[in-house]
C-alpha cells in the first residue's frame, strides 16, 4: 500500500533533510529515489534498501535480492558494509551506492518521512490520531475511526487487525508496521484525500523505531498493566517507553485516562497540552479533577449508556453497545481525542445521537458469537485484561466458563497470575494452549494451572479447573458443559487465525471453532459480520 504517484527525491537531499552528516560514508552523486523498505522481498525499482542488523541475520545478507529487484541505494551500518564488501568481492562490484550510518534503524523513519513526503509541513495530510497503552488500543482505535466517519471524514486505520486506506482493507501482521510502511501508508492516505487516520502504537513500535519520523496530532493513553516484561524488564521501563509518545517531537496534544497511577503520572510528565479523562469520580481528596469525567453509568442491552461531563459544565450523552465496563473507558477516550482535535462538543453529540459509533464490531474484542449461552471471543491475554473481561460478563442465574492459556516465549511471570484470575472469576476454568511458539506447551499449561489450583486451594474457591488440549477440544468441552443462561469466554487469541507450534502455523480461529461447537451441541450462533482476520 504505497502512493501511486511517488515524488522522486535525490538521496543526497533526503539525507541532508534528516541531518545525516556528509563524509566518506556518504558517497557523492547519490541517485534519485522513490521509496524505502527494510524487506528485500518488498523492494520496488527506485527504492532505498535499508539493510539492518537482525536477531539471526543481517539485512545486508539479502542485498543481492534487493539489488536484483531494483534497489538504487543501500543504507546500512559498518557491519553491513563489511558484508556488502564481501558480496562485491565474490560477485563483482555491481552494488549500488552504499550509505553507512551509525544507527540505521533510527535513520529509517525520518528518511522514510522525507522520501514518501508523508507529513508535509504545509499540513496537507490526514489528522493523525495515535493510541497506546496495554489494553484497549484496538477497540479504542475502532471506536475513534467510527466516530470520525460519523463526523463525515474519510478515514484510514493502522492496527493489530487490519490496515485501511479508505475502504480498502488488508490483514495486519504487526500492531504497528515498520516505519517505511507507516510513512508510505500515510502518504497513500494523503494522496487519496483522507481526512483523518487512527493508529495503534505499541511499546514494541516505540522501542524499535516503527513510528520514528511520525508526528501525531493527538496521542491517547488507555492504561498500563503487566505485559511485555520479557522485552522491557520492569514496569517503570515499560512506562518510560510508552511515555516517549507524549513528547513534543511525537505529538501535538494528548488525551490520557487517569484512572490509575500510571495515567496520572503520564499526564504530569507529558510536555504537550494534556486533556485528562476519568471514568469514575476522584476517590481521594487530593486527586486533581479530570477535564472530563464519566458519570451516570446505566446498563443498555449488553453495553452501557453514560454521561461524559466536562469541568466547564459541558456534557455528552454516550452509548456503547459492546459488553464490558472497560468499553466505557474506550468510548470516553475516543470521544476525548476527537474533542482534543478541535471538534466542538455539540457536533460530537449530534453524531452520537444520529448514529451508534461505539457499537461497531471489533473483531476478536468482546465479539459475541452466540447469545444462549452467551459465547464471547476476546483478545484478553494478560492478567488485567482477563480480569476486566471475566468480571464484566456474568449474567443473573448463569455461570462463567472460561477457556484460555498463555503465549510461549513471553513473560512467564504472568502465567500463574492469569490462572488465579481465571479461578476467581469463573465457575469452570479450562486451561488450554495459546500460541506455544517453540516452548513446550505442557510447561506453559502447568504454570497457568498451578496459579489456578493454588487460588482454589488457598482462597476456598468453588471453581472447577480442567486442562484440555488441543485448543479446539477445549472450546468444544466448554460448550458441551454450558447451559443457556451461562457465559462462555474464549480468551487470549481474539481475531488471530493461526496458532504457531514449533515454527508451524496451524489454522485455528476461535470464532470459527466456537460457532461450530455451538451448532454441534444444539445451540444457535450469530452470523459472522465484517472482517474476521
Amino acid at each position: 500500500m504505497r502512493p501511486h504517484a511517488p515524488h522522486p527525491i535525490s538521496l543526497s537531499a533526503a539525507l541532508a533533510a534528516i541531518g545525516a552528516p556528509a563524509g566518506p560514508s556518504i558517497p557523492p552523486g547519490l541517485p534519485t529515489v522513490t521509496g524505502i523498505t527494510l524487506d528485500s522481498r518488498a523492494v520496488l525499482p527506485g527504492d532505498v534498501y535499508a539493510a539492518l542488523p537482525g536477531a539471526a541475520r543481517h539485512g545486508a545478507d539479502f542485498a543481492p535480492q534487493a539489488v536484483q529487484a531494483g534497489a538504487r541505494a543501500i543504507l546500512t551500518d559498518a557491519a553491513g558494509a563489511g558484508i556488502l564488501a564481501d558480496h562485491a568481492a565474490a560477485a563483482g562490484p555491481d552494488l549500488p551506492p552504499v550509505v553507512v550510518v551509525p544507527d540505521p534503524r533510527r535513520a529509517v523513519g525520518p528518511l522514510a518521512r522525507v522520501i514518501f513526503d508523508s507529513q508535509p509541513d504545509d499540513g496537507a495530510s490526514p489528522t493523525l490520531f495515535g493510541i497506546t497503552g496495554t489494553n484497549g488500543k484496538t477497540t479504542s482505535t475502532y471506536f475513534l475511526n467510527a466516530l470520525l466517519e460519523a463526523l463525515g471524514h474519510s478515514t484510514g486505520l493502522i492496527g493489530t487487525i487490519e490496515i485501511r486506506a479508505g475502504r480498502e482493507a488488508i490483514p495486519s501482521a504487526l500492531t504497528t508496521p515498520e516505519s517505511p510502511q507507516v510513512h508510505s501508508l500515510l502518504a497513500l492516505m494523503r494522496e487519496r484525500g483522507l481526512g483523518a487516520a487512527s493508529m495503534e502504537v505499541s511499546s514494541h513500535a516505540l522501542e524499535f523505531g516503527r513510528v520514528d519520523g511520525v508526528r501525531f496530532d493527538v496521542a491517547g493513553f488507555t492504561n498500563l498493566t503487566q505485559d511485555h516484561l520479557d522485552l522491557h524488564g520492569t514496569m517503570d521501563d515499560y512506562f518510560a517507553v510508552k511515555a516517549t509518545l507524549f513528547t513534543a517531537a511525537r505529538c501535538r496534544r494528548a488525551v490520557v485516562l487517569v484512572d490509575d497511577d500510571w495515567g496520572r503520572r503520564l499526564a504530569d510528565a507529558a510536555d504537550v497540552p494534556v486533556l485528562t479523562v476519568r471514568t469514575a469520580p476522584a476517590q481521594a481528596a487530593g486527586d486533581t479533577p479530570a477535564d472530563w469525567t464519566v458519570t451516570d453509568v446505566e446498563p443498555s442491552g449488553l453495553g452501557h449508556t453514560f454521561v461524559l461531563r466536562g469541568r466547564t459544565g459541558d456534557h455528552l450523552r454516550i452509548r456503547s453497545g459492546l459488553p464490558g465496563t472497560f468499553n466505557i473507558s474506550n468510548a470516553a477516550l475516543a470521544t476525548g481525542m476527537v474533542l482534543a482535535s478541535g471538534v466542538p462538543a455539540a457536533d460530537v453529540q449530534r453524531v452520537l445521537d444520529a448514529s451508534d459509533p461505539f457499537t461497531t464490531e471489533v473483531p476478536g474484542r468482546m465479539q459475541l458469537i452466540g447469545e444462549e449461552p452467551a459465547a464471547i471471543v476476546d483478545f484478553a491475554h494478560n492478567p488485567d485484561a482477563l480480569e476486566r473481561t471475566l468480571a464484566s460478563v456474568r449474567r443473573p442465574g448463569g455461570r462463567v466458563i472460561s477457556v484460555f492459556g498463555a503465549t510461549g516465549q513471553r513473560d512467564e511471570t504472568k502465567r500463574p497470575i492469569m490462572g488465579a484470575v481465571g479461578a476467581r472469576l469463573s465457575d469452570i476454568l479450562i486451561v488450554t494452549d495459546d500460541d506455544p511458539h517453540d516452548e513446550d506447551d505442557a510447561v506453559i499449561r502447568r504454570a497457568v494451572r498451578q496459579g489456578a489450583d493454588a487460588a482454589v486451594r488457598d482462597e476456598g474457591l468453588a471453581c472447577e479447573v480442567l486442562e484440555v488440549f488441543p485448543r479446539a477440544d477445549a472450546i468444544d468441552r466448554a460448550v458441551a458443559l454450558a447451559r443457556p443462561a451461562d457465559t462462555i469466554v474464549i480468551a487470549g487469541r481474539g481475531h488471530e487465525v493461526w496458532q504457531e507450534v514449533k515454527g508451524i502455523n496451524l489454522s485455528l480461529d476461535d470464532r470459527v471453532e466456537l460457532r461450530s461447537a455451538l451448532t454441534r451441541h444444539g445451540f444457535s450462533g450469530l452470523s459472522p459480520a465484517g472482517i474476521e482476520s
